[in-house]
This record gives C-alpha cells, sequence and structure tokens, in this order.
C-alpha cells in the first residue's frame, strides 16, 4: 500500500512537469508565429501575392488601408445599347406577319384555312392606306391576307400586285393600324463583310419578330430559279448572300444595314443537310422599281418581244440543227424560236418560227434565261434593239420597237 502512494505521486509530479513544459512550449511558439507574421506580411504586400480578397498594398494605400478596406457592395449597371439594337428598333415594329388564307370545303362548308405564314415589310404610308412589300410566294394561292402587326393585332389587307419573276408583290392595309414605316437604303454600296440584321417570323406567328445577326456573305450571286416545276430553270434570281438565320416564315422580311435601313428583302435559304448559313436576299436597289410598279399597276411592266415556246440549242439534237434549222456547223449557241406572236414586234419586224436568235444589241445569247435578262433588265417599253439570228443557215440582223406586254 504504501508503495503504490509513493509510486502515484512519483507519477502525479511527472505528469505536471509535462504539462508545464507543454504550456512553456505553446507560449513560445505563439510569439515566434507572430513576430513571422509581422516580418513576412510587408513582403506578401510588396509581390502583390496576398490572398485573392483582399487588395494589394500601394503607396496610396499602405497596410492600414488594406486591413480597413471597405466590405460594403456596389451596384454595376452594364449599358445593353449597341448599334446593333439601335438598327432593330428603329424597325423591328415595320416588320408584320403575312397570313395566306385559302378557301377550303370541309364537309360542304366553305371557309378559309390558313395555308401559310410569312413576312412583310411596311415601307410607306400615305392616304390612309400602308403599303407592305413581301415575297410572291407568300400570298401566291391566297383567297384572304391577314397582316398581324407587331402588337399581335391581325388586319386584313388587298393585294395589289405580284410578280412571279422577281418574287415580289405588295399588298395595303388600313394605314390607322401602323405608325412606323421602315426606311429602304442603298444595297449598290453595300461590302462584302458588312454586318447585317435579318427580321421576320420563322416558322409563322409563335416567333414574330425574330432578330438575327450575320454578314454579307456574297454579292451579285445568280440562283437558278424553276417557274413551272418543269426541271428546267426559268430564270436567274440576282440576290445577295449572307448567313444571318432564315428559316422559312422569314420570307419576306427584312435584312437591315446597321444604320437600320432595310438593304434586302429576304427570299430563300439553301437548304440541304451537309449546307449551313446561305440565306437569300433580294437587293433592295432591283426591288424598288418593281415594288413601284406593282403598287402604281398591279403588274411589272416589262417590255415584249413576241417570240414563245423559246429552245436553247443545247437542248436540241445535233440532227435536227442541221436537218430542220440548217445551221451552220460552228453555230452552237444560241435560242430557237418555236413560235412567232401575231401583231407583236417580232412579228412586225419579220422574225419567223425556227429562226434560231444568237445576240441581242450585240451580246451574245446562248440561253433563254440570257434572253429574258437581257429584256427585262436591259430593255424598256418604247426602246429598239437589234436582234441578231439564223434562218436557213445565213446570218441577218432586223430592229424591233419593244411594245408593252399587254399589246
Amino acid at each position: 500500500m504504501g508503495y503504490y502512494d509513493q509510486d502515484y505521486e512519483h507519477l502525479r509530479h511527472k505528469k505536471q512537469g509535462n504539462k508545464a513544459s507543454w504550456v512553456v512550449s505553446a507560449f513560445v511558439g505563439a510569439i515566434l508565429g507572430a513576430l513571422l507574421i509581422l516580418v513576412s506580411t510587408p513582403l506578401l504586400m510588396k509581390w502583390n501575392i496576398l490572398p485573392y480578397d483582399l487588395p494589394a498594398a500601394t503607396e496610396e494605400n499602405g497596410l492600414d488601408d488594406v486591413q480597413d478596406a471597405p466590405t460594403s457592395q456596389s451596384n454595376i449597371v452594364v449599358n445593353v445599347t449597341s448599334e446593333i439594337t439601335e438598327a432593330v428598333e428603329k424597325v423591328n415594329e415595320a416588320v408584320v406577319g403575312i397570313v395566306n388564307l385559302q378557301e377550303s370545303n370541309f364537309w360542304t362548308t366553305e371557309s378559309s384555312q390558313e395555308a401559310g405564314t410569312g413576312s412583310g415589310v411596311v415601307y410607306k404610308k400615305a392616304d390612309g392606306k400602308a403599303y407592305i412589300v413581301t415575297n410572291h410566294h407568300v400570298i401566291e394561292g391566297a383567297s384572304d391576307i391577314e397582316v398581324s402587326l407587331s402588337d399581335g393585332t391581325r388586319v386584313k389587307a388587298k393585294v395589289l400586285g405580284s410578280d412571279i419573276w422577281t418574287d415580289l408583290a405588295v399588298i395595303e392595309i388600313d394605314g390607322s393600324h401602323v405608325e412606323k414605316v421602315a426606311e429602304f437604303g442603298n444595297s449598290d454600296h453595300i461590302k462584302l463583310g458588312e454586318p447585317v440584321i435579318a427580321i421576320g417570323n420563322p416558322l409563322g406567328l409563335q416567333f414574330s419578330g425574330s432578330v438575327t445577326q450575320g454578314i454579307i456573305s456574297g454579292l451579285n450571286r445568280s440562283i437558278p430559279i424553276d417557274i413551272n416545276q418543269d426541271g428546267v430553270p426559268d430564270w436567274h434570281a440576282d440576290v445577295m448572300q449572307t448567313d444571318a438565320a432564315i428559316n422559312p416564315g422569314n420570307s419576306g422580311g427584312a435584312l437591315v444595314n446597321i444604320k437600320g435601313e432595310v438593304i434586302g428583302i429576304n427570299s430563300m435559304k439553301i437548304a440541304q443537310s451537309a449546307v449551313e448559313g446561305i440565306g437569300l436576299s433580294i437587293p433592295i436597289t432591283t426591288a424598288k422599281p418593281i415594288i413601284e410598279d406593282l403598287e402604281a399597276f398591279g403588274e411589272v411592266r416589262r417590255p415584249v418581244l413576241g417570240v414563245g415556246n423559246l429552245k436553247a440549242l443545247n437542248e436540241i439534237s445535233s440532227y435536227h440543227r442541221q436537218q430542220t434549222l440548217h445551221l451552220p456547223e460552228d453555230v452552237k449557241e444560241g435560242v430557237a424560236v418555236l413560235e412567232v406572236v401575231p401583231n407583236t414586234p417580232a412579228h412586225q419586224a419579220g422574225l419567223k418560227e425556227l429562226d434560231v436568235i444568237v445576240e441581242f444589241d450585240g451580246e451574245k445569247i446562248d440561253s433563254v434565261i440570257k434572253l429574258r435578262q437581257h429584256l427585262y433588265n436591259k430593255k424598256s417599253i418604247g426602246d429598239k434593239m437589234e436582234v441578231t439570228f439564223y434562218r436557213n443557215g445565213e446570218k441577218q440582223t432586223v430592229t424591233v420597237t419593244l411594245a408593252e406586254e399587254s399589246l
């Protein structure tokens, strides 16, 4: 029992000694740690390696400034107004939806059903009317047309005129519904790579007023158009190319420059699985005279020559070139005339069936499209035009005076 007491006292004194040593060590460690912080902090501040949530010390704000740095938050205001938003704001309310309504018989009850939607641009307001340009294919086959305004209001519209060759149409509505009118720019001054904005109603009125941005990707693109769906191109549309997203329903909408001016009427896109970002727009400089004719006359006033049922020589066999048309062997390009309309400029100038036209005004004519382009794009009603052709193997030239198509 005595041994146990002595041993216990020995152990107790030993533990107390160890405890005292631990306290002394901890005290000395704390002092050394404090000294280390006081010495190292200025160096850390000098080298800008302070923690990310404290500002580095500078000559203007010393150590005291850093320690006393305010922790209050401040609100940052971001100005989202840009040239793009200003351009959109200038024209977006002038871009409207076009609803194509067609008659249908349902259980012997006649009614108008929505056959499709597109877009249009309000370009003029006068005499209580508002005038809208859109695509011919947007209103084609419609028994009634409605216009959906930017606020969702739908009003009835009247078709003033439509042109299948340029794919343009003009309609009018009551002007009291319209407050904003788009301004036409000059597409002749457009540069490759210039930023543009497309505004329209892709996939219908659910996405009305959609805005996409891109650039002018190509100028003076010539796209073959098969108007009568016979597999042979009848016309070449001269268009601008853009990578701004254009989808079904965007047709007839506006292509806008950075100034908010309409420089094109969106018409089509190349839609193939391997193709992305090729949208096409009718240049507004090309569209303006068409729009003016459609508004004033209900049709485009073009000169007429009076020849029909045309065939390019590359569509005619070599046998018929030699035996039927009697062409010299070296004549391989031209357009054969298989019909001459009575009382037309061609008839009055003496042109006949089986004549092969090779030149207009000295310009080579090697296709039906080239013939139409020269006649429609370069000549006006009342103009004189030299026609060079082959008849029975002989080359001849006559001068015709072009007349109105209704002659």
